[in-house]
């Protein structure tokens, strides 16, 4: 008996893949700001001893002749934990580019598996005296996988079944990737399928009781494995067409409730374009505008802190279901997937930074105080702006009452800073948030070289992969 022909969905992604890509000027250019944004995310996760822990060879000493270098180490590593590493830094500070929808995300994940492909590619070339691909490849695979990951979650949502978010990270990577290292559509379709076979990690590490770091490593597991399964099926190994159909034993039937995955709009730009940038706070983005909101209450309450009696959070039902958070927090990653915490941090201090999620900031004890007297609620106008798909908004409002009767103005922010229609206005800041993650971690004149080198999509385009890589090298 002939095999089934393939799931509709492997081949229309693997036909995206395949196609050539004419991206628009604002494509292009927002693929400059999240290479550069996520890089910038990766350097300042190397100040953290929790994140570098992870990172390195799995077996110390290890050498890999023309192996994948990760930015901002001097590791030299096998492709497969080189993605691992370089994604896990990149999410580490929750401070990476995100996407809402009915699923959420962040496509910069994808960087860590694409890059370090593209860079072990570049360094055998090299080594072979033969030509070396250039930034041109890694930026259009980025777009691509930005896309698949983004319109997959536009009506897919994979948290209401309890699975997270990371399976499109590893499908969408997979699939570039295995494209970048040679494969055709068939070696795209198969390696696809593998995906969809896999397990996939349940979102208990993003939820009360059992937040914790893992959420800032599981992008790097997706990535790793999304390499891993594009390198196994280029080897050789063969697909299983059905691997979401398949009655009773396809993804569909097991884990998906009997729901079709399917594409809501045709793969082009349109998430690139669309982006969401966290471009001043570390904060999970369904409360970036509430960030933004406290952060303009501050002056009206920094010396009434004692006075207050209660504080209102209007919000989207997405944010009330992920971050409404009561009782205790035990650790940072806790604290930055806490809708109270991230509003009292600001009210308090006028600002967040990822020091605030730490011991040292948590013990105060008017943070606790503060959230003990929030009231978080659902405005279903809210909801419905944050679900259609010709606004997008992420709309957040804040009021603080005091005991004696009076209170501040409410203020309500619809869209935030990171949001397309604010681009203008978030690219200078965007801009600022990469030197300033540079500072520190590499000397005057690289940092220099690094500005210069990336100041256009066209001068990055242009790098080969190996030469943009050693810019980032100790």
């Amino acid at each position: 008996m002939s095999r089934p022909p393939p799931d509709p969905l492997l081949t229309a992604i693997a036909d995206y893949v395949t196609s050539p890509l004419a991206p628009s000027e604002e494509a292009w250019e927002t693929a400059r700001l999240c290479l550069l944004d996520s890089l910038g995310c990766a350097f300042a996760a190397l100040r953290h001893p929790e994140c570098t822990k992870l990172l390195g060879p799995v077996v110390p000493g290890t050498l890999v002749p023309a192996g994948a270098r990760v930015p901002g180490t001097p590791f030299v590593l096998d492709p497969v934990k080189a993605a691992f590493d370089l994604a896990t830094m990149i999410r580490w500070l929750d401070f990476n580019d995100t996407w809402l929808a009915a699923e959420w995300g962040h496509p910069s994940d994808n960087l860590g598996a694409i890059l370090a492909v593209a860079d072990r590619i570049a360094r055998e070339a090299r080594s072979a005296g033969d030509p070396v691909p250039r930034m041109e490849t890694v930026l259009e695979a980025l777009i691509k996988a930005y896309e698949i990951q983004g319109v997959l979650a536009l009506d897919n949502a994979f948290n209401r079944v309890g699975l997270d978010h990371v399976i499109l990270v590893k499908l969408a990577s997979c699939a570039v990737c295995t494209r970048l290292l040679g494969g055709g559509r068939e070696e795209i379709v198969d390696a696809l399928s593998q995906v969809w076979v896999d397990g996939h990690p349940l979102r208990t590490y993003r939820h009360f009781p059992n937040a914790g770091p893992r959420k800032s490593w599981a992008a790097g597991d997706a990535a790793s494995r999304a390499v891993q399964l594009a390198l196994l099926t280029l080897a050789g190994e063969i697909g299983c067409p059905t691997a979401l159909s398949a009655p009773r034993w396809g993804f569909r039937d097991v884990l998906f409730g009997g729901r079709e995955v399917r594409l809501s709009r045709p793969l082009a730009t349109y998430v690139i374009e669309n982006i969401l940038f966290k471009v001043k706070h570390p904060a999970e983005f369904h409360a970036q505008t509430a960030v933004e909101a406290a952060l303009a209450l501050h002056p009206e309450v920094r010396d009434r802190i004692a006075e207050i009696e209660r504080i209102t959070i209007r919000t989207q039902e997405a944010a009330v279901r992920i971050i409404d958070k009561k009782g205790p927090l035990h650790n940072p990653a806790d604290r930055d997937h806490c809708l109270q915490y991230m509003v009292a941090v600001p009210l308090l201090f006028g600002r967040l930074t990822a020091a605030d999620y730490g011991e040292a900031v948590a013990a105060d004890p008017r943070i606790d105080a503060l959230r003990a007297r929030m009231q978080v609620y659902e405005d279903p106008a809210f909801t419905a702006a944050y679900h259609d798909p010709a606004r997008r908004a992420i709309p957040n409002a804040v009021r603080v009452f005091f005991a004696g009767g009076d209170a501040t103005r409410e203020v309500e922010i619809l869209h935030p800073l990171g949001h397309r229609c604010r681009r203008h206005e978030a690219r200078p800041h965007l801009e600022e948030k990469f030197r300033d993650h540079l500072d520190g971690h590499f000397p005057a004149r690289r940092r220099e070289r690094i500005l210069a080198a990336t100041e256009t999509p066209a001068g990055i385009a242009a790098l080969p992969v190996d030469r943009f890589v050693d810019l980032f090298l100790p």
